[in-house]
């Protein structure tokens, strides 16, 4: 008996749909996690270590590999305080709702042909509605900690977070004006079997015609995840950590992996969109094999990602709130309306 048809059967067995759910949910709930300690580790303790001609952590675990564990463990081990003044019950809802918006996210981003939680006919639509949950999150962190720097922190955040959804959202328009669909399943295809003036190589990589809107989705996503240089919701030096000021324990952990969970998520949602996600542009793309390769393949891609996001966050300084909004009003979203009108021509005349 071979393994192809040993793995034929078992993916062959008719799992429950409650049972289904339940695995489902399970493996989205070790993936954020997971993520967070992947992209702390390689990016926020090593990269930016070596950009700065450092070692970073080295003492906990093999060449420091278990700090954020070790991290993880501590903050779990200190009190939860309330300030005196809080609204308990929203203060200490607001990390759930930050990191709830993080877990529907990886509900239809798809790692191989059925290796996918949800396949949604709108499904770049719902990863961008609930990504945009994190915001309630915030302004309810911000207001319920009674505190005049949260609160600032949290409109900062708010005025940021609106201001960059359009740019991201028009980012994307041009991927799906060329794919023909907002499921991201049908994107990841379209670009594996697409061809180049009649070169099917490397398929059509979306990178390749999109690079204005793949540069305005990382800009975007950049300000998304209030990372320098937009960080000016938790700045230290201005307003002593923004909305996370009054947060400890593990609650202050559940915007940490908020916060790297949503980096991975983007990471994956910009592979699919403009790299071709799981996908090889050779190969029966409905082998089951590739529900094995493509979690690799997204990873890598993945990764690749996630090392522009993080080089921006430790190479420019702080901008000004002026400069903010002025960046996304006057150059991102004229340059995605630019975009938009150019794929549009292009895709009635080609």
């Amino acid at each position: 008996m071979t393994a192809a048809t040993v793995v034929s059967g078992l993916l062959a067995v008719e799992v429950p749909y409650w049972a289904a759910s339940i695995i489902k949910v399970g493996v989205v709930a070790l993936v954020i996690p997971t993520a967070a300690l992947v992209l702390g580790y390689v990016f926020l303790m090593k990269m930016m270590s070596f950009m700065q001609s450092r070692l970073g952590p080295m003492e906990a675990g093999p060449y420091g590999t278990l700090q954020l564990l070790a991290d993880g463990l501590k903050f779990l081990q200190k009190e939860d305080i309330f300030p005196a003044k809080a609204d308990r019950t929203v203060f200490a809802l607001a990390p759930l709702v930050v990191l709830i918006s993080t877990f529907l996210i990886y509900v239809v981003i798809p790692t191989g042909p059925d290796a996918v939680v949800a396949q949604l006919d709108v499904g770049i639509f719902y990863a961008l509605a609930v990504s945009s949950l994190s915001v309630v999150g915030i302004l309810m962190a911000g207001w319920a900690s009674a505190n005049k720097y949260a609160l600032m922190g949290g409109l900062r955040a708010a005025g940021q977070l609106i201001a960059y959804e359009l740019p991201l959202v028009l980012a994307v328009m041009g991927v799906v004006i060329q794919a023909g669909t907002l499921d991201l399943q049908k994107i990841v295809t379209t670009q594996a079997t697409g061809e180049i003036f009649g070169w099917d190589g490397i398929g059509n990589p979306f990178i390749l015609t999109q690079f204005a809107g793949f540069f305005i989705f990382l800009v975007a996503v950049q300000a998304e995840l209030t990372q320098p240089p937009f960080d000016m919701p938790v700045a230290e030096s201005e307003i002593v950590g923004g909305y996370q000021v009054e947060y400890t324990g593990f609650r202050f952990l559940f915007f940490f992996m908020g916060e790297f969970g949503t980096a991975f998520a983007f990471a994956a949602l910009a592979s699919v969109l403009f790299l071709g996600g799981w996908a090889l542009p050779w190969g029966d793309l409905g082998h089951w094999g590739f529900n094995i390769a493509g979690p690799a393949i997204m990873l890598v891609k993945v990764l690749a990602v996630s090392a522009l996001i993080f080089w921006f966050r430790f190479t420019y300084p702080r901008l000004r709130e002026d400069q903010l909004q002025r960046l996304a009003w006057k150059f991102l979203i004229p340059l995605s309306l630019v975009n938009i009108v150019v794929t549009g021509i292009f895709k009635v005349v080609l």
